[in-house]
């Protein structure tokens, strides 16, 4: 990995835990959702406008194929997360899910792009699954008096399952077909604004709700969101996707400091070990 790439992961990461932590403490479910689409897709017709008139691009047919793809993942991935937040510990949900996300991209990648892991990168997989384990309380996980727990923790995993899958996708968006990161981002931006507005002039009170009572957090995840990806785009346009993904993942170690720190949460203490050694098998996964 170039030290350009590692520093655009790096300022994504911080920008990553810090937009997470803006929507677990609104605790939203899908309206917030909807407005923070909202926000987004505001903010990007200025900017997309700018670049069209500087660069006049042409994209092709497969390539918005590729976008709207994209927007369906991502879709799901903020709704799942959204979710897990409203019912867990952000100390808990976000290492969680960005723990998942590597172990699986790197897995996908493996099977699709035929790479090939090392010693290495195999005990840094299982390390990730042990870090999982202690993190989410083992088998007290079974007790009855666990199942919002549990609930909680199927909600982190999927979104875990959705950041696999649309890194690995987004990868061939950026390198293999070539498109602008920033056309991508916002192409995947209108198209999450797009399904969710159906659902989002529904449930309008509630969206109105929102922007009244936390659209300061509403703003930050607009702002940072984009803003991180983005960068992570970057550094796949010319970074194979089996180092991006796995380096990313500094941000599970911000995550659980914030969860345990400023949030105080219970289990912090545990769970930021978890995280940390999380982070040492991500760390192997990427040398490996």
């Amino acid at each position: 990995m170039t030290p350009l790439a590692l520093l655009l992961v790096l300022a994504a990461a911080g920008l990553h835990a810090t937009w997470n932590l803006c929507a677990k403490r609104a605790g939203g479910g899908l309206p917030f959702v909807y407005l923070v689409g909202l926000i987004i897709c505001s903010l990007y017709v200025p900017v997309i406008a700018v670049y069209w008139w500087w660069r006049e691009p042409v994209i092709e047919w497969a390539a918005m194929a590729w976008i709207l793809g994209s927007g369906v993942l991502k879709t799901s991935y903020s709704l799942f997360l959204q979710r897990s937040y409203r019912t867990g510990d952000f100390s808990l949900i976000y290492p969680l899910a960005r723990g998942t996300g590597p172990l699986l991209s790197t897995l996908a990648a493996i099977a699709i792009f035929g790479e090939r892991p090392t010693p290495l990168a195999f005990a840094g997989g299982l390390v990730i699954i042990g870090s999982i384990f202690v993190m989410t309380g083992g088998a007290k996980l079974l007790l009855q008096d666990r199942a919002h727990l549990r609930s909680a923790v199927g909600h982190g995993l999927m979104s875990g399952v959705f950041i696999a899958a649309y890194t690995l996708w987004d990868r061939h968006g950026v390198a293999g077909l070539a498109l602008a990161p920033l056309l991508y981002d916002a192409g995947t931006a209108f198209t999450q604004l797009t399904l969710l507005t159906p659902f989002g002039i529904r449930r309008w009170s509630e969206v109105k709700a929102v922007w009244r009572d936390q659209r300061r957090y509403a703003f930050g995840v607009a702002l940072l969101s984009p803003l991180a990806y983005v960068l992570v785009l970057t550094a796949l346009s010319f970074t194979p996707v089996s180092y991006i993904a796995p380096a990313r993942e500094v941000s599970i170690l911000i995550g659980a400091f914030i969860g345990a720190k400023v949030l105080k949460e219970a289990d912090g203490r545990r769970r930021l070990w978890a995280a940390g050694a999380m982070v040492l098998g991500v760390v192997a996964l990427a040398l490996g």
